[in-house]
């Protein structure tokens, strides 16, 4: 198992909080004070507790329960933005909460009968590169892809400042598809989990092929003007190609939209944006990770069937946690990008912050 150091370095002290989280998030809420979480958070900012964090939004059942929001030093996709005043209409970074993104996208195109069932051949998707064929790697679905199980190399636990990064290596590839479809077989498919951006390339690029437009495009369409989310912006790679992996951009109110669709079965505002269905399936867990699980393009708590929560993680702090059972939606904005230990930062907002404040236990 290999688990990237940006999204959920492997350590006891996450296993035990994560654990607690689990717990937290699925217990009912007994009540609710917004007041007092916002000033916990504020005070704890101040005192140097959170440091580098840009928001909170936690929204539960249709209501906002706590927004508060932290000027601080950011980024756009790797680029400095430097001092930035953070408020409800700021474009942020998602980084790899994108892949959460691209994986329900996937989905809709699914519903809409434009691109093949998960356990259709991924090569198969992409005859252009039908030099690539072999026995193993004809046996690669595009399930595998969506839960990260292709069984090829991929090495993401290198600095994203690194072009050894496999990620990093792909943006500047020629030709990012060959580039992931090429990679060395090392396991058998759907057996072993590794993080991979590139699975999340792949994904996107069936979507363009079986909807005849990019990504964003589609995204626009489909998913985010029946949401009412109307600035976002879907950072492009080099080779002009959407950056499906890490490069969504999105507004915390905006993202909570689509927290809040998922958490009631793909419906919004009384319009069916996401089959159910397809949400389930995201929701299976197809790798144990220990402690966390991995459904398709979404983390899933260690406890629960149907998994307690559902989450999309990104670099430096950025998450969007999901609890259907009690209607919970909590997105949380950072700005610790590439360090090792940002991940201790939406955990403690969510353990020691919300939690309390919303009477889980």
């Amino acid at each position: 198992m290999i688990i990237p150091t940006d999204d959920a370095p492997e350590t006891t002290d996450m296993i035990k909080r994560l654990t607690f989280a689990s717990a937290t998030l699925a217990a009912g809420i007994a009540q609710a004070d917004p007041a007092a979480l916002s000033n916990d958070l504020q005070q704890a900012f101040d005192q140097g507790k959170l440091d580098g964090l840009h928001a909170v939004l936690v929204r539960q059942n249709g209501e906002t329960l706590a927004e508060i929001y932290f000027d601080g030093v950011d980024e756009r996709w790797g680029q400095p933005l430097g001092s930035q005043s953070h408020g409800p209409d700021t474009l942020h970074d998602l980084r790899s909460v994108s892949k959460s993104v691209t994986g329900l996208l996937y989905g809709i195109a699914r519903d809409k009968g434009l691109v093949a069932a998960p356990d259709a051949g991924l090569l198969a998707q992409f005859p252009e590169y039908a030099d690539l064929a072999s026995t193993e790697r004809n046996r690669i679905t595009i399930g595998d892809a969506l839960s990260m199980q292709m069984g090829t190399e991929w090495d993401e636990n290198r600095p994203y400042t690194d072009p050894r990064n496999s990620e990093i290596a792909m943006e500047l590839a020629d030709d990012r598809y060959r580039y992931v479809l090429d990679r060395p077989i090392v396991s058998e498919p759907g057996k072993t989990w590794t993080y991979s951006g590139g699975t999340t390339a792949l994904i996107a690029a069936i979507i363009a092929k079986g909807t005849d437009m990019p990504l964003d495009a589609f995204a626009k369409l489909h998913l985010f003007d029946p949401l009412g989310i109307d600035e976002f912006e879907w950072i492009a790679g080099e080779d002009g190609i959407p950056s499906a992996a890490s490069g969504l951009r999105l507004s915390a109110r905006d993202l909570a939209k689509i927290g809040e669709m998922v958490a009631a079965g793909g419906t919004y505002d009384g319009q069916q944006i996401a089959a159910s269905d397809w949400l389930k399936q995201s929701a299976t867990p197809r790798a144990q990770l220990d402690p966390l699980r991995y459904g398709y393009h979404w983390w899933l708590s260690p406890i629960g069937d149907p998994p307690n929560w559902m989450a999309g993680f990104g670099n430096g702090g950025q998450r969007m946690s999901i609890s259907p059972s009690v209607g919970l939606v909590i997105v949380i904005y950072a700005g610790r990008y590439n360090d090792m230990q940002a991940w201790e930062l939406p955990l403690a907002v969510v353990n020691d912050y919300v939690a309390p404040a919303l009477g889980l236990n």
